[in-house]
C-alpha cells in the first residue's frame, strides 16, 4: 500500500486546464482514469487526508504509485479521449457497465450490392443500419414478416442468393412476393436499393407518408375499377398497421428521443435506457455495473452516455437525451453528443408532461432490473463462493483459489498438436485471459512432454513480467539461488531470455502478469507430476496443482499415489468439470481450426511473403493455379503488386508442386479437369 504523498506531484507542476489523467499501480498498469476542467484542482481533491476521503477513492489512491496527465484544449476533448483511455486500458476502478444481455438489433445491410434484411447481435458493422435493440429475436422476425409484403427486401443468405441466380429461379418468398427476387433480375440493383431506403425509412419513424401514399394508390386504383390492386394495397396497409402497433405511442409529437434512468444502491447500479423514434417505443436495453469508484448518479448518467454514444455517429444520436441527472460538465457532454450526430442534442431532465411520465416507467424498470440482478448474483455468488471452499478444503489449501488456471492438450493421432489454458476468477470464466500454444520442441504424441513445454512456456513469461516490473528482487530467497539454472539473484536462466521479448510499458497488464492460485491439469498423475516439475524447475512453490482425471472424475494432487474424490454432487467438483471442459472445448476448436487451415493450404501457401491480396490478385488475374502455373515471369509481373523477384519466387515454387490427382467420377470413370489446383484466399 502506497503513501500518496510519495508520488504527490509538486505546487505549481499540475496545469490548470482541461486535461485526462491516469493513476498508474507500481507495475505501471493503469488503474484509473478521470477528466477535468481543471487539472490543478481535480488532482488536489486526490491529495487529502485519507481520513476525509471516500473509502473507495482511498482504496484507489493508495494502490496508486504515480499519478500523470495530459493536457487538451477543450472540456469536449477532454470527455472524448476519457472515454478512448477506459476502452483501450480497462482500468479497475472506473465504472464499467455491462449488459445484462446480448440484444438482438434488426439490420439493413446497406454495404452490399443487395442489400438483405436479418437480425444481428454484438459489435455494429461499417455500412449497416441498425434498428432496436429488440427484446427478442422473434419480435423482429414478425415485424420484418409484415412489413416484406410491402417493402419485399432480400432476406436469404449469401448461399442461397448465390444458389438462385445459379439455377434461375427464386426462393419460396420470391414466388409469395415477400422479396423482389434480385437473384434472378427481377429488379435491377437500383429498385432494390430503393426499396431498401423505404424500408429503412419508415422503420425509423418516417410512417405518415408511406402510409398516406398507399392509401391513395389504393383510391385511384379503385376508381379504376382495378380491385384486385386495390384489395392488395388495402392489405399492404394493415400489415403496415398491425407492425405499428406493435410499438407503443408514447408521444404524439414524432419525438426522437432516447430515456436513461438509473437505479442504484451503495454497491451496484443499473441503467435502463428506451430508445423512442417517431413518437414510438423502437429498442429497450439494460446494463448493471459495480461501483468500484466513489460516483454519484451525474457521474453514472455520463458514464452511461459515453458506452452508449461512444461508437455511434449521425441518427444512431438522437436530437434529444433524457437523463435523471445532469453530468457535472453538462456542456461540454452536449457538445460531444452534438459532434457525434453532427447537429445539437438536447441533454435535459424531463419536468413534465408525457416525457416524465414515460421516465417514470424507465426509472421503474431499472429499479426492477437491479432487483432481478442482485436476486440472481447472490444466488450465483453463494454457489460459487461454495464450490470454492469446497475445493481448497479438499486440496488443503490456505485460501479460495479465486483465479483458477486449467490447461488442456489436443491433437490428431500426434499431428497438429496444440494446448489451451483457460482462466476461471471467482468461478467466472475469464475469456479475455485465455490463451492457446503450439508445441514447438518436438513432434508426436506425448502428452506428458506436451503439458511440460506449456507450463513451463506460461510460467517463464510470469516471471519474466515480474522481473521486468521489479517484483521478483522483492521476492528472492535463499530457496530461489538453488534452483537448477538459476542466475545470481534467484532467477532461472530459461527466464531471462524472456524479458526482452516483453512490450514495453503501456500501462495495460501483460498476457501472463498474473498467477493462478490453483492449476488445474486435463489428466491423471503423469501430467501432474509433469505440471510439478515445470514449477519445480522455474522455483515456484506457491501455486497449487491438481488433474482431473476424466474416467473417474478423479482429482489427482502431486506425490500422492491415492487420488481426491469429491461428493458426484460437490459443487467444488461441478466447478472444475467446468473448468476442464472449458478448457477441452477451446483446445480442440484451436487444432480443429489449424488441421482444417493445413488441409485448404495450396500450392499459393508454400510461397513465402505472399499475402492474401496478394493471391487474391493471382487468382482473379490468371482465373486458377493451373493457369498461373504454365504462365511466364513476363505475365506474372504483370499483375498489380507483383514484383520480378516475387514472380520468380513464385515460378519456382509452382514449378516445385506437385498438382494434384484429378478427380474421377466414380459413376462413369470420368477424369474430371479441374481449373483450379489449389487453394483460394
Amino acid at each position: 500500500m502506497a503513501d500518496p504523498s510519495s508520488y504527490r506531484p509538486k505546487p505549481g507542476q499540475i496545469p490548470d486546464s482541461p486535461g485526462v489523467y491516469k493513476f498508474r499501480d507500481e507495475h505501471r498498469r493503469v488503474i484509473y482514469v478521470g477528466k477535468a476542467k481543471s487539472l490543478r484542482q481535480r488532482l488536489a481533491n486526490y491529495f487529502q487526508p485519507l481520513t476525509s476521503l471516500h473509502p473507495r477513492t482511498a482504496t484507489m489512491v493508495t494502490t496508486a504509485a504515480s499519478v500523470e496527465w495530459t493536457v487538451v484544449a477543450t472540456e469536449v476533448e477532454a470527455l472524448q479521449l476519457e472515454y478512448s483511455w477506459i476502452k483501450e486500458f480497462d482500468p479497475r476502478f472506473n465504472v464499467k457497465y455491462r449488459d445484462d444481455k446480448s440484444y438482438p438489433y434488426l439490420a439493413v445491410t446497406m454495404n452490399e450490392e443487395f442489400p438483405r434484411v436479418q437480425v444481428m447481435r454484438g459489435a455494429k458493422k461499417k455500412g449497416v443500419r441498425y434498428f432496436g435493440p429488440y427484446g427478442h429475436a422473434w419480435a423482429i422476425r414478425e415485424t420484418v414478416d409484415l412489413m416484406l409484403r410491402v417493402f419485399p427486401v432480400r432476406t436469404c443468405s449469401a448461399g442461397v442468393f448465390k444458389r438462385s441466380a445459379q439455377i434461375g429461379r427464386p426462393c419460396l418468398l420470391g414466388y409469395i412476393g415477400k422479396c423482389a427476387a434480385p437473384c434472378v433480375g427481377r429488379v435491377t440493383p437500383e429498385e432494390h436499393r430503393e426499396l431498401a431506403e423505404d424500408f429503412c425509412d419508415f422503420m425509423a419513424g418516417r410512417t405518415g407518408t408511406y402510409l398516406r401514399r398507399i392509401e391513395q394508390q389504393m383510391m385511384a386504383a379503385a376508381e379504376d375499377m382495378e380491385y384486385e390492386r386495390a384489395a392488395r394495397l388495402r392489405d399492404d396497409i394493415e400489415a403496415l398497421r398491425k407492425a405499428l402497433e406493435k410499438n407503443a405511442i408514447v408521444f404524439n409529437d414524432a419525438t426522437d428521443a432516447d430515456l436513461i434512468a438509473v437505479a442504484e444502491d451503495e454497491l451496484e447500479a443499473a441503467v435502463q435506457i428506451f430508445h423512442v423514434r417517431g413518437g414510438r417505443v423502437r429498442g429497450q436495453r439494460g446494463w448493471v455495473t459495480d461501483k468500484v469508484e466513489a460516483v454519484d448518479t451525474a457521474g453514472l448518467v455520463e458514464h452511461a452516455l459515453q458506452q452508449l454514444y461512444g461508437e455511434e455517429t449521425g441518427d444512431s444520436v438522437p436530437k434529444e437525451v433524457l437523463v435523471p441527472a445532469l453530468p457535472e460538465d453538462a456542456d461540454a457532454v452536449s457538445g460531444w453528443l452534438a459532434s457525434r450526430r453532427g447537429s445539437n442534442v438536447s441533454l435535459r431532465i424531463p419536468q413534465r408532461g408525457d416525457k416524465k411520465a414515460l421516465m417514470v416507467t424507465v426509472a421503474r424498470n431499472a429499479q426492477q432490473a437491479l432487483a432481478l440482478h442482485k436476486t440472481k448474483r447472490a444466488s450465483d455468488l453463494t454457489t460459487r463462493s461454495r464450490a470454492l471452499e469446497e475445493i481448497a478444503a479438499a486440496l488443503d489449501l490456505d485460501s479460495a483459489p479465486l483465479r483458477i488456471e486449467c490447461f488442456d492438450i489436443s491433437h490428431l493421432q500426434g499431428d497438429d498438436v496444440v494446448a489451451s489454458m483457460v482462466v476461471f476468477e471467482d468461478g467466472l470464466a475469464r475469456k479475455s485471459e485465455y490463451r492457446r500454444f503450439q508445441i514447438k520442441s518436438f513432434e508426436g504424441q506425448d502428452d506428458v512432454r506436451s503439458m511440460h513445454e506449456v507450463i513451463s512456456r506460461r510460467f517463464r513469461r510470469y516471471l519474466a513480467e515480474k522481473v521486468r516490473t521489479g517484483e521478483w528482487a522483492e521476492e528472492e530467497s535463499q530457496e530461489g539461488a538453488e534452483v537448477i539454472g538459476a542466475e545470481p539473484g534467484g532467477l532461472p536462466a530459461a527466464v531471462s531470455g524472456e524479458v526482452s521479448a516483453l512490450q514495453e510499458e503501456d500501462g495495460r497488464p501483460k498476457r501472463f502478469a498474473y498467477p493462478p492460485q490453483l492449476l488445474v491439469v486435463d489428466g491423471g498423475q503423469p501430467q501432474v507430476a509433469a505440471a510439478k516439475r515445470a514449477l519445480d524447475e522455474l522455483g515456484i512453490d506457491d501455486i497449487a496443482v491438481c488433474g482431473l482425471a476424466k474416467r473417474l472424475e478423479e482429482v489427482w494432487v502431486p506425490e500422492e499415489d491415492d487420488p481426491v474424490v469429491l461428493p458426484r454432487s460437490s459443487e467444488g467438483l461441478y466447478l472444475l468439470q467446468r473448468v476442464r471442459d472449458e478448457a477441452h472445448r477451446f483446445a480442440i476448436t484451436y487444432q480443429r481450426a489449424k488441421r482444417t487451415k493445413r488441409f485448404k493450404a495450396g500450392p499459393l501457401d508454400a510461397v513465402p511473403g505472399l499475402g492474401d491480396t496478394r493471391k487474391q490478385a493471382l487468382i482473379k488475374h490468371f482465373g486458377s493455379v493451373k493457369k498461373l502455373r504454365s504462365a511466364t515471369i513476363d505475365e506474372i509481373c504483370e499483375v498489380p503488386g507483383i514484383g520480378r523477384k516475387t514472380a520468380e519466387t513464385l515460378a519456382a515454387a509452382l514449378a516445385e508442386a506437385v498438382p494434384a490427382a484429378p478427380a474421377v467420377n466414380t459413376a462413369t470413370g470420368e477424369i474430371i479437369e479441374e481449373d483450379d489446383g489449389g487453394s483460394t484466399p
